[in-house]
Formats: C-alpha cells, sequence, structure tokens
C-alpha cells in the first residue's frame, strides 16, 4: 500500500483527526541517509510528523518545516513538508547506535536527548508563523502533543512508530487528534478512554489497520473521512538552484574556490544529490 494521509471530523464536529500511513518515505529517509535503527526511528517519526502537518496546510505552495533539536547523538532533526503530500528531512548524525532501552525497544529518547522542538509554518502572508516548545521526553509522540497543546494552545493526541529491522522499514505512520474549543467534557472523556485503550500503534499498521481506520477506531461511530493525500518524499534541489546559490556567494568567493580547487561541489542535505561545476562552469558564472 502506498503512504498517504487522511482527514476526518467527528459526528458531532467538534473532533478533527489525521492520520497516516509513511513506509515507503520512511524507508526512503532511511536509504538516502543510510540511517542505523535507532535513528530511522527518530527521523521516521518526525517526518510522519511533518507529512501530517503538511495535510493540515490549505495550499499546495503552502510549507511547514519541523526542527527537532536535541543535545542527544543524533542532533539537529529536520523535516520539510508541503500542501501537496511532499517530504523530506535530514538529520545530522545518521550512525548513532545505541543499546536497547528498558522496555527493550530502540533507545528514540536517549538518542535524541532534550533540547526544544521548532516549526516555522509558510502560508504565504509576509511573515512566517514560528512555534517552539520544549522536548519534554525525547519519544517525540509526546513531545508533539506538548508542542500542540502549548504553543498553538489546541488540546491534542498525537501517535507515532516507526518498525525497523536492520535497514528496512516494516511499517510507519501516525496520528493527530484535535479537540475543538467547544467540546463537552463527555466527548473529551470518551476520546481520551479511545486513545488509552488503543494498542501498540506500529502493532496495529502491521496487522493491516489503515489510517482510515485508525481514526475511526479514535475519532468514534460516525466520524466522516473528508480528504486522502497521497504522501512521498521529494527534494526540491536542482542544478538551478544550486548554480543559483553559488553565483550568490559573490565574485571573490568564487574566483576563491576556483583558485583553490578547480571545482566545486554541492551536496544537498536532504537527498544527498550531488552537483558538480568543472571551472569552467564557475567562470561562467563570474
Amino acid at each position: 500500500m502506498s503512504d498517504y494521509t487522511v482527514r476526518a471530523i467527528s459526528a458531532d464536529g467538534r473532533i478533527r483527526g489525521f492520520s497516516a500511513l509513511t513506509t515507503d518515505l520512511v524507508q526512503e529517509l532511511q536509504r538516502k541517509h543510510q540511517t542505523l535503527p535507532v535513528v530511522s526511528a527518530a527521523l521516521g517519526r518526525t517526518a510522519t510528523m511533518g507529512a501530517i502537518m503538511g495535510c493540515m496546510l490549505k495550499e499546495e505552495k503552502d510549507r511547514v518545516t519541523i526542527q527537532v533539536d536535541g543535545d542527544g547523538p543524533v542532533g539537529r532533526m529536520m523535516v520539510d513538508a508541503n500542501g501537496n503530500g511532499e517530504v523530506r528531512g535530514t538529520v545530522d548524525n545518521p550512525a548513532v547506535l545505541l543499546p536497547l532501552n528498558q522496555a527493550g525497544k530502540l533507545d528514540v529518547a536517549a538518542a535524541v536527548g532534550k533540547g526544544s522542538i521548532y516549526i516555522l509554518k509558510d502560508l504565504g502572508l509576509k511573515e512566517p508563523y514560528r512555534g517552539t516548545s520544549p522536548i519534554i521526553s525525547g519519544e517525540l509522540a509526546e513531545d508533539f502533543t506538548y508542542y500542540f497543546t502549548a504553543s498553538e494552545q489546541i488540546p491534542s493526541s498525537v501517535g507515532l512508530g516507526v518498525l525497523v529491522n536492520r535497514d528496512r522499514i516494516l511499517t510507519a505512520g501516525g496520528y493527530l487528534i484535535q479537540v475543538m474549543p467547544d467540546a463537552a467534557e463527555e466527548t473529551i472523556s470518551e476520546l481520551e478512554q479511545r486513545i488509552s485503550s488503543l494498542t501498540s500503534l506500529t502493532d496495529l499498521l502491521q496487522n493491516g489497520v489503515t489510517p482510515e481506520e485508525l481514526l475511526l477506531r479514535l475519532m468514534g461511530e460516525g466520524a466522516e473521512i473528508l480528504e486522502r493525500q497521497p504522501v512521498k518524499f521529494q527534494c526540491r534541489c536542482s542544478y538551478e538552484k544550486t548554480e543559483a546559490m553559488l553565483k550568490s556567494l559573490g565574485e571573490g568567493e568564487i574566483r576563491s574556490i576556483i583558485e583553490e580547487l578547480g571545482q566545486a561541489e554541492v551536496i544537498c542535505n536532504f537527498c544527498n544529490e550531488k552537483y558538480l561545476f568543472d571551472r569552467s562552469e564557475l567562470e561562467k558564472m563570474i
């Protein structure tokens, strides 16, 4: 099954939900960056959140950037998504190897560490929206739950899961449930019970539970699926954009590159694509 996101609304219109299947996306990130399992899980959870937040954007050209800046060995993770279901991501240290945690699972919390989450939304306005919140656990689902509740003032619940076997991503996905301001206490209580009774997210996904079924379990009978959108890894780098970046360095810097190196090699952080500019191409820029 190809990756996609789903958007839904509860029967009474007081709960909205988003869910995503991102197995192929996370597998491509693993392949691009050669991440070891605990990094695959951390970056995969962040990318899944990016896919979900991209689904929340109103316009295809709108963008959201997530930066998880922890003091753990993984370093900084960055995910960029747009309203068209295109997601890309990068991580400082893809080759982190840690022992399993006390529960016998990948120790994502130790890999991420403590620090901050930064969210930037470019909605085509004069100034982008910027939000931030502390990393409270490092497991990321709890951290994004805290972000939405504390920074955006929307009571929320986030679930993120990535199941890894060496360099193979067995399944990946997640959900975001948000409660509207006029929701009754009974509605909130029932939602909390359904969330707490949910078994392992990765087990559900591996057993074939779809994003639609996941939302219906969480949001109750009568919930309506409003939209489905394909999700894929897509980088926006290109030869032309890289050339423009080099030109922006100025004549002096380009001449220094020619004299010292004879050529310029630029590697995209998001997809590891290499762009090589030889001496003649650099001279044309001047």
